[in-house]
């Protein structure tokens, strides 16, 4: 039940806390990071007197503050929490508080909910907080405007929203992340000045260009150290993150790190009665830099109920293998090939539906190609069970070819001006989701291939960008529909099969966000397989996602997407931390590989629990030559680590580095894991613990493995190495 609330309230978990001082006529954010404690009525007066600044020269005549939904009424002159207008009115919003709901979880964190009134425009505003167990603060926003006798008929034009949350002096350099396909999820830092920081998505989706997680901390914050505060937007299309600085601060704080969907002009326009529910937006703070983080958001994807329970499957996937060329004789040796390496879900990628020879054509046509497959699925389908292995299927359900039945029959049900649309992309436009009579022809369709193939496992596509969003003869924007319609076409689908798995792919990785994965089950974390980018790519996915809901397969080689060469070892290491998969045909591998792979599936049957239940952790290193990351079990009573070499150094070797992850008082044992053959190395012999852990288990201190560190040895280019670690008695 909700409590009463004191004047100053907080929410609290897993060492952190927000404090928030229910003021009138907007309540305003006094603390947010490192947990206070349990505060003392004398404490909480203590906090809210340090809460004002001086009054400034040339300024209001009144300590300015940072409340939790600031305007220009309280003076503050950065980006508004909201803004909009009523038929050109109702410029200047002045919130009020109007009630109060306030929960504590006895596990830690809890609820604290505001209602504010919009008296102008006639809206209310309710402004959730939620800190997880875990820490992580999640902030739902919803805005509606109310249906009374005296509201104007004229829609009130909501413009943008934008939830915000203060950041401390000390907190100056930004880290986020741009990519392109194939190479998503590339970091970038800067340091943060005066002015607001903004990244923009238009792109219908996140991107391949994805913020991703905004970061800012103090200066050289890694991933072992560093205080740092992050914001991740829970919103599956355009996206707005933004981090600002102004010469006066906010209130007593430095600056601001906000976030929310991107408005399209006219997209929200609310009449007496509507509403309008922003995406949630989730943060962090860590003291223990951005694997304190990367726990804390694991730790909240965990814990929800539709996290993942049992084993993640070994996949094979069929698009390296066959692309476009489908016959049933070749794809059943592959399934049989599949099968005897250890494969648990065979999944039969573009190429099987009408008219499907190359991407040119056939999408919006979701039945079975007759030609190629007179027989429908089902003998594949049929064989790929009878090996024991679960059966899925590749699908794009929101775009259409130009090309293909449907377009041809429904011109209408095509997303774009009323005037004709603009250039394909990959030779394809997208299907109008907000069209009632498309959204229900999708659910059919799905619907009937789920039920007739017995599917367990959809991988679902988005490759095209949306470019002129807008439907309708009046060209009514509809980004923020169409990502509702896909939420509400997959749940519906998924209702009706409450078993079906479904993957997040968009070229790679275009569709990443917690949003997706509120009703997904994994996503692609890339096109591209070569083990060099992967590794980079697989890092920086797992700065927010566990590696259980992360696609990690290994390709041929050389490379589909980069034509680069590799020793099958290293692409193997590189697929084992994530839900592991293949993408390659493996009928035409030898003997030798055959074996490795197989070895490579029943290591990863072994380490599985390891893998997706355990602490992500990566080690900072001044050579980005070198990496090392790994898991350590939850108790700390067991650890695998790769340490792995992109290029070569300057350096000669790599000197001691220490295992993250372990206890400096703990007794343990390493060996090296060797089933997948031993990696190249650039050195005569040794270290000498290497040799020892090369035939065996070799005890170790903690204090050397976490605080002195093991030397490392040198490998050659593109190599990685093994190293498991368990706890003594």
């Amino acid at each position: 039940m909700p409590t009463t609330p004191a004047r100053i309230v907080s929410l609290r978990a897993a060492g952190t806390c927000l404090v928030v001082e229910l003021t009138e006529p907007v309540p305003r954010v006094l603390h947010w990071g490192a947990d206070l404690g349990e505060l003392t009525g004398a404490d909480r007066e203590a906090l809210a007197l340090t809460a004002d600044g001086p009054i400034l020269n040339n300024a209001l005549d009144e300590p300015r503050r940072f409340t939790v939904w600031p305007t220009e009424a309280e003076g503050w002159q950065g980006t508004p929490a909201h803004h909009g207008h009523l038929a050109g009115s109702a410029g200047a919003p002045r919130p009020a508080l109007a009630a109060v709901e306030h929960r504590e979880n006895p596990d830690g964190g809890g609820d604290l909910v505001l209602t504010l009134t919009e008296p102008g425009a006639g809206l209310d505003i309710t402004l959730g907080y939620t800190m997880d167990p875990s820490g992580v603060l999640s902030v739902a926003t919803g805005v509606t405007r109310r249906a009374t006798p005296e509201a104007a008929p004229e829609p009130y034009d909501l413009t943008q929203v934008t939830t915000l949350l203060p950041l401390p002096r000390r907190a100056t350099e930004i880290l986020d992340f741009t990519g392109k396909w194939s190479r998503e999820r590339s970091p970038q830092r800067r340091p943060l000045g005066h002015g607001t920081y903004v990244r923009e998505m238009r792109r219908g989706k996140p991107g391949l260009d994805s913020p991703y997680l905004v970061t800012v901390g103090e200066p050289g914050f890694g991933f072992r150290g560093g205080e740092v505060w992050a914001v991740h937007v829970a919103w599956s299309g355009d996206q707005r993150y933004l981090v600002e600085q102004l010469p006066e601060g906010a209130g007593v704080h430095a600056s601001v790190l906000g976030g929310g969907e991107l408005l399209r002009s006219g997209e929200i326009r609310l009449a007496p009665g509507d509403s309008y529910q922003a995406p949630v937006c989730h943060y962090a703070w860590s003291p223990e830099g951005l694997d304190g983080l990367a726990a804390r958001f694991h730790t909240l994807l965990r814990s929800r109920p539709s996290h993942p329970r049992t084993p993640r499957p070994v996949i094979l996937n069929s698009w390296e293998a066959v692309y476009f060329d489908h016959d049933l004789d070749r794809l059943l040796q592959l399934a049989e090939r599949a099968a005897q390496v250890g494969v648990e879900r065979f999944v039969l990628d573009d190429g099987w539906f009408s008219g499907r020879r190359s991407d040119h054509a056939g999408l919006g046509d979701w039945t079975v190609d007759p030609v190629v497959w007179p027989h429908g699925l089902t003998p594949l389908a049929d064989r790929v069970r009878a090996l024991g292995m679960e059966f899925g299927l590749w699908v794009e359900p929101e775009m259409v070819n130009p090309d293909s039945e449907l377009a041809r029959e429904h011109p209408d049900w095509v997303l774009g001006p009323a005037a004709g649309g603009g250039p394909t992309a990959r030779h394809q436009y997208v299907l109008d989701l907000a069209n009632p009579d498309a959204w229900k022809y999708l659910l059919q369709s799905l619907d009937s291939l789920v039920d007739t193939y017995g599917i367990a496992y959809l991988k679902w596509d988005h490759n095209r960008e949306l470019d002129e969003a807008v439907h309708g003869p009046d060209d009514r924007p509809t980004s923020h529909g169409q990502v509702v319609a896909a939420y509400r076409l997959i749940d519906a689908l998924k209702d009706r099969h409450p078993g079906l798995e479904i993957e997040s792919c968009a070229s790679g990785g275009g569709r990443i966000d917690l949003g997706i994965l509120a009703r997904t089950d994994r996503v692609w974390a890339s096109d591209c397989n070569d083990p060099v980018e992967r590794q980079s790519i697989q890092r920086w996915t797992g700065q927010l996602l566990p590696p259980e809901l992360v696609g990690t397969h290994f390709g041929p080689s050389p490379s589909h997407t980069t034509a680069r060469q590799s020793y099958d070892g290293f692409r193997l290491t590189t697929a084992l931390f994530g839900h592991a998969g293949i993408e390659q045909d493996i009928t035409a591998c030898g003997d030798e590989e055959l074996a490795r792979i197989t070895a490579w599936t029943a290591l990863h049957r072994e380490l599985r629990p390891l893998l997706h239940g355990g602490v992500t952790v990566r080690a900072d290193l001044g050579d980005d030559a070198v990496m090392l990351h790994g898991v350590v079990a939850p108790d700390g009573a067991s650890a695998l680590y790769s340490w792995v070499r992109l290029t070569t150094s300057r350096e000669a070797q790599s000197g001691r580095v220490r295992l993250p992850g372990l206890a400096a008082d703990g007794r343990y044992e390493v060996r090296v894991r060797a089933e997948l053959g031993l990696p190249s190395f650039h050195q005569t012999s040794g270290p000498q613990w290497l040799t020892r852990a090369l035939e065996g288990w070799v005890p170790l201190p903690g204090a050397v493995l976490a605080v002195a560190g093991l030397p490392m040895p040198t490998l050659n280019p593109e190599q990685a190495l093994l190293i498991e670690v368990r706890r003594l008695p």
